[in-house]
């Protein structure tokens, strides 16, 4: 019980003691300023008594000067017969100091005889001329001893005059007179000392049992003219002495140290006093000092003391919650998922420690081990993990024990003697052993490696994708730079790959992917692996390629993956081709190449673009022609971008007539860039960067703003006009605002539909069929005509024409150049003609560039031409003058 007791409440005992040391702080203040106080009272009563005495010897050898001085008046007066003449003396320069006020003789009956003495301003006294209050004393007694009394007349409770009186005698001794010598009560009290005595102090002659008291005050201290210090007549007695008055007995109710000393020749006291306040003022000040100090020392004790019980409880606190979480701590491990084991550690004769003994355990860590909770404890961890102790496990241990922690996630040894191959281990240091957590996660890490699986692989394919490839290719390139040899990336595209997944579907596609993915894969090497970049992409890792630069064996790769690729794939009843484009890059290339994996993908792309730029279905090896080229196209797509804002863009305008009469019915825009520094760019070269880089929808609506701007001026020239018609690229579909442009501009320029026509492709007929099919109808609903541009060249099929009710076919230049060179050329072209005529469409020939062709056309029943023959692609200004010569009413007859 008396331990419970002290372990709850011994960290109250730091504040105790800080109390405890804070009253012997104070107890030892206290003690030790009393011990001053007596001190220097005692020190004070011997100063004082020591001026006091000091003072009596003074007094009383003044008024011994002046019994002298009387007496000898009185033998001179005396033997002159009692014709002593006073101011004769005076004038000689006797009485002139300035403490005489007076000397006066007066005979037998009072009568003043003779005087002397000075007068100073403010300084007399009442008795001058009055016979002195001890004549009766003398003229009854017989003695000539000296007399000391206050001056008749100035009778106060503070002397500022003392009398000294003195018998004249006849020859016979019978009396004859008095002598009188009046003196300044200051001379004899003078005898002040400030630095003793202070600013409130005390001198004072009081005579014995007579009125007379003489008083010398501090400087400080104010009383009326004439008031004495003491309230009432001090009782000194006659002796020595020293002794502590009671305010009471002063006027300004202060207490006073006082010592007083009988003169030893006359009959009065030397008096010296002091305040107490002055006298013990250094007592005072070493109690300010000692209660300051005590103040702090004892403020910083309890302070000290209350940090340390803070400190104390928080430890205590954490005792009792490292016991709670212990006793927790044992009961959740003991019927918990993790294996716990304590492991002490073993160390040889120097110290160092060389192996750990497992002291506890819990069930689960035992089962781990295949063993039960008493059959582990007391093993060496070196005999459990035979093999992985010394190389794995000890420095490990040996860290845990340094840093005081360690946590890491461990595959297990596979030999089978645990039953448990992925584990969490947390170590944390206990003293000179370690608490070791062992959480089973084979679960995670096998549902981990199935996660990370499908992030490094296509699902489609099984292959490997282009995650993998990021993480594996920086690491192959290191291997390759430590050794002799080079490695290759072959970038393989299928081509038309689009139109395999639009014509036939998604379904067809995947399939398509999946046979192309496992020829790929049949044709690799150990170590080589095929990777799918992405939709019809696929990159072809060979590690490693050869040596140097022979890229023999490389082309050699490229072509049999070409004609692996080209055999015929059979899905269902249809037998289809796959044809692909393959760009090609090595490293190294050149000796001190730095091994960049974003560099050898980027040159096989642009070696994969030049192989499709110049024909699809082969291989390029890159070089760095191939990069300048494709700089080059870069730059002129963003100078493509800030040409559309410069305003360096206009229109162009071809007619196309009618082939019977030979007037224009309509006019082509087409778009023309004058580059400032480039000249006239071809759209050949502009307008499939514009459609690559997401620009083509920005051209495609300033080319209808133009267009619609144009129409409205020549309308307001007075010209008349036919329709334009504007080229729409499939890309423009994608966007789904084609026709909201077209309307935004015709009602902007207040233009009837009809003086617009649309012009697409067959690609774009097929694109994405409900998209295109909705928007083409939106176009036809607001009263612009619709051609199909290029006809012959693409896939479009009759249902196709049929469905989307187009109002006319452009047919391509190709099959116009055939209309007088072969018969199957106008047997093909009047074919095109019966079935636009069947489906209600006009049908317009391209690319006409002599009068033979035009006169067949007119034979075969064409019914518009376009064409260099009948007027190249001109200016604004120019198709205005063309404009003029039409006429209205011949241009108004051959719209309608």
């Amino acid at each position: 019980m008396l331990r419970s007791f002290a372990s709850r409440y011994w960290p109250w005992a730091w504040l105790l003691l800080a109390l405890l040391a804070a009253a012997a702080c104070w107890n030892h203040a206290v003690v030790s300023a009393e011990r001053t106080r007596r001190d220097v009272e005692q020190t004070a009563r011997r100063e004082l008594a020591a001026h006091v005495d000091a003072f009596e010897h003074y007094l009383t050898r003044s008024i011994a000067q002046m019994d002298q001085v009387t007496m000898q008046l009185k033998h001179g007066w005396e033997q002159s017969g009692g014709t002593l003449q006073l101011d004769a003396l005076y004038r000689d320069g006797m009485f002139t100091d300035p403490a005489f006020a007076e000397v006066a003789i007066y005979d037998a009956n009072g009568r003043l005889l003779s005087r002397a003495g000075r007068r100073r301003a403010g300084r007399t006294h009442s008795a001058q001329g009055r016979v002195p209050a001890s004549f009766p004393f003398h003229q009854t007694n017989n003695s000539s001893a000296l007399r000391i009394i206050v001056p008749d007349g100035t009778l106060q409770a503070n002397q500022e005059f003392v009398q000294f009186t003195r018998r004249l005698d006849q020859r016979d001794d019978g009396f004859a007179g008095v002598l009188a010598l009046t003196l300044d009560a200051h001379y004899l009290t003078s005898f002040y000392n400030q630095r003793l005595l202070g600013g409130n102090g005390v001198v004072a002659v009081l005579g014995d049992a007579s009125t007379l008291r003489m008083e010398e005050h501090g400087n400080t201290l104010t009383l009326a003219p004439g008031a004495s210090l003491f309230a009432t007549a001090p009782e000194l007695g006659n002796g020595v002495g020293t002794r502590l008055m009671p305010g009471a007995a002063f006027y300004d109710h202060a207490e006073r140290l006082v010592s007083w000393r009988h003169s030893s020749a006359y009959p009065v006291l030397a008096v010296a006093g002091m305040t107490s306040l002055e006298a013990l003022a250094p007592a005072a000040t070493d109690w300010t000092r000692r209660r300051n100090r005590a103040f702090w020392l004892g403020l910083l004790t309890l302070l000290l003391g209350a940090l340390a019980t803070h400190y104390s409880r928080g430890i205590q606190r954490q005792r009792v919650r490292r016991k709670a979480a212990h006793q927790a701590y044992r009961m959740a491990t003991e019927h918990g998922s993790d294996g716990f084991y304590l492991a002490a550690a073993v160390r040889d004769g120097a110290g160092a420690v060389i192996d750990f003994d497992i002291i506890d355990c819990n069930a689960r860590g035992a089962y781990f081990y295949g063993l039960e909770r008493d059959q582990l404890i007391g093993r060496r961890i070196s005999a459990l993990d035979q093999g992985v102790f010394g190389t794995t496990l000890l420095p490990v241990y040996l860290k845990a024990l340094q840093d005081g922690n360690y946590e890491d996630e461990r595959q297990m040894a596979g030999d089978g003697r645990l039953n448990i191959c992925w584990g969490r281990r947390r170590i944390v240091r206990v003293g000179d052993c370690l608490a070791i957590t062992l959480q089973d996660v084979s679960e995670r890490k096998l549902h981990e490696r199935d996660i990370e699986h499908l992030a490094l692989h296509d699902p489609l394919t099984g292959l490997p994708n282009r995650q993998w490839l990021v993480r594996e290719l920086p690491r192959r390139l290191a291997a390759t730079s430590d050794r002799y040899g080079a490695l290759a990336v072959l970038l393989v595209d299928l081509d038309d790959f689009k139109h395999v997944n639009d014509t036939l579907g998604h379904g067809v596609g995947d399939q398509l992917l999946q046979v192309a993915a496992q020829r790929l894969a049949a044709l690799m090497r150990t170590g080589d692996r095929v990777v799918r970049m992405g939709g019809d992409e696929f990159l072809l890792l060979v590690d490693p390629a050869g040596e140097g630069n022979d890229l023999a064996e490389l082309a050699l790769l490229a072509e049999r993956v070409l004609a692996v690729l080209a055999e015929p794939v059979s899905l269902g009843v249809e037998s289809h081709r796959i044809e692909a484009s393959i760009g090609i890059s090595c490293y190294p290339r050149y000796s001190g190449e730095s091994a960049d994996h974003e560099a050898l993908l980027r040159h096989a792309d642009i070696a994969l673009f030049s192989a499709k730029s110049e024909q699809k279905g082969h291989y390029r090896f890159f070089d760095a022609s191939q990069y300048v080229l494709l700089s080059a196209r870069a730059h002129l797509k963003h100078s493509l971008a800030k040409a559309i804002d410069a305003g360096q863009l206009s229109l162009h305008y071809q007619a196309r007539v009618d082939v019977v009469s030979g007037q224009p019915v309509s006019m082509e825009a087409l778009l023309r860039w004058q580059h400032p520094t480039l000249g006239m760019v071809p759209p050949v070269q502009f307008i499939p960067l514009a459609e690559a880089s997401g620009l083509i929808n920005r051209l495609g609506e300033l080319v209808m703003r133009q267009s619609c701007a144009q129409l409205a001026a020549w309308r307001d020239q007075g010209l008349p006009l036919v329709p334009v018609s504007i080229n729409v690229s499939p890309r423009q579909f994608s966007y789904g605002s084609v026709a909201a442009q077209l309307a935004r501009h015709l009602t902007q320029y207040e233009l009837e539909a009809d003086l617009l026509e649309v012009e697409i492709t067959e690609s774009a007929m097929v694109a994405d069929q409900v998209d295109v099919q909705a928007e083409l109808t939106a176009i036809r609903a607001l009263g612009v005509r619709v051609f199909v541009d290029d006809f012959g060249t693409g896939y479009s099929s009759l249902s196709q024409l049929q469905r989307l009710r187009l109002d006319g076919l452009k047919v391509d230049k190709a099959f116009t150049r055939e209309l007088d060179r072969s018969h199957e050329g106008r047997v093909f072209f009047q074919a095109i003609v019966s079935m636009a005529r069947a489906l209600g469409m006009t049908v317009v020939a391209e690319g006409v560039e002599t009068p033979a062709q035009m006169a067949l056309l007119r034979e075969l029943g064409c019914h518009q031409a376009q064409g260099y023959l009948l007027g190249r692609p001109v200016a604004a200004a120019a198709m205005a003058v063309t404009l003029k010569e039409i006429g209205y009413h011949s241009a108004l007859s051959l719209v309608h």
